[in-house]
């Protein structure tokens, strides 16, 4: 990943810096809805396959259950304070998303090069959204452990399944994992009264961004969003060229901040640019003045044709 660039326009408020760091140092540990961070993007919703025009009358029909619906899959990247959870949208099954959006967690099967899984190749028999619980059936071979992985990378793995199964389901139940419909731990941790979700700060980018796409080609008027938690709600964003120049830059302003993430979003104009690739980066304002440990990005590769 490019190291950030500082925009030249954004101004800090140094009088109230040590107030705010100390605000925003107790508000990690609260305990927050980690679905309510997932909103479905607009241009994820289900899709229903269409018939083909008939030019002969024909009868009423019955609308198609959705082929596929966006699964919010919460993988793992680097951040300035060690590894954290990325949010990455993916059409998935409609008739078995929990199973399906597993399958790509635990693989590591991102679009996004920045983003992998922690997880081990679980066999997962089946997933079960019951009264009060989330449930996942492995087999019995299956590996629940990872003796050289450290305790804070197995719970952030762990969250990385909690997020995601709570995400699809939107719901906020714990997760249990079973084999042989007897609950055994999961990279160290019991699983038995259920693994609840850890507050979004202290798991959670800080700045993830939602679109454009990995990829993306875009051009006119570029619309991106995503969700962070920024000094005073401030996302800085760039456009940097293939050689890490900054070509454009700006901010847009989230919905709030300090206890979770919230939206944001914002237009931009691609007008001045030549064909070619590029990387859209979305950072968190950083009031420490380069003291702390950086600002938090997530970065999309896009394409100017």
């Amino acid at each position: 990943m490019l190291l950030p660039h500082r925009p030249r326009s954004f101004a800090l408020r140094t009088a109230a810096l040590a107030v705010t760091l100390g605000v925003l140092a107790g508000c990690g540990s609260d305990d927050t809805d980690p679905v309510a961070s997932d909103p479905q993007p607009t241009a994820a919703e289900p899709t229903t396959p269409t018939e083909p025009t008939d030019t002969e009358p024909s009868e009423p029909t019955t609308s198609e259950a959705p082929d596929t619906v966006a699964a919010p899959i919460y993988f793992v990247g680097d951040s300035p304070t060690g590894p954290r959870l990325y949010r990455e949208f993916r059409q998935v099954e409609a008739d078995n998303p929990l199973e399906e959006g597993a399958a790509l967690l635990v693989a590591g099967d991102a679009l996004d090069p920045d983003y992998s899984s922690l997880l081990p190749a679980l066999d997962i028999v089946s997933i079960e959204a019951t009264s009060g619980a989330l449930v996942v059936t492995l087999a019995g071979d299956a590996p629940t452990a990872d003796k050289s992985m450290s305790a804070s990378d197995a719970a952030l793995a762990v969250q990385s399944l909690v997020y995601t199964l709570q995400g699809i389901a939107q719901t906020r139940d714990p997760l249990t994992v079973e084999v042989d419909g007897q609950p055994v731990q999961l990279l160290g941790q019991p699983t038995d009264t259920g693994v609840s979700a850890t507050a979004p700060l202290e798991v959670l980018s800080l700045v993830n961004v939602t679109e454009p796409a990995t990829d993306a080609a875009v051009s006119g008027t570029l619309v991106a969003s995503g969700v962070a938690s920024s000094f005073e709600a401030t996302v800085l964003w760039e456009i940097r060229d293939s050689s890490g120049a900054v070509a454009l830059d700006g901010f847009a302003t989230a919905s709030g901040f300090m206890d979770n993430v919230y939206p944001w979003e914002t237009e931009i104009d691609l007008s001045s640019l030549a064909s070619g690739d590029y990387t859209f980066a979305a950072l968190t304002a950083d009031p420490s003045d380069g003291e702390g440990p950086g600002p938090y990005v997530d970065t999309k590769t896009i394409v100017v044709p």
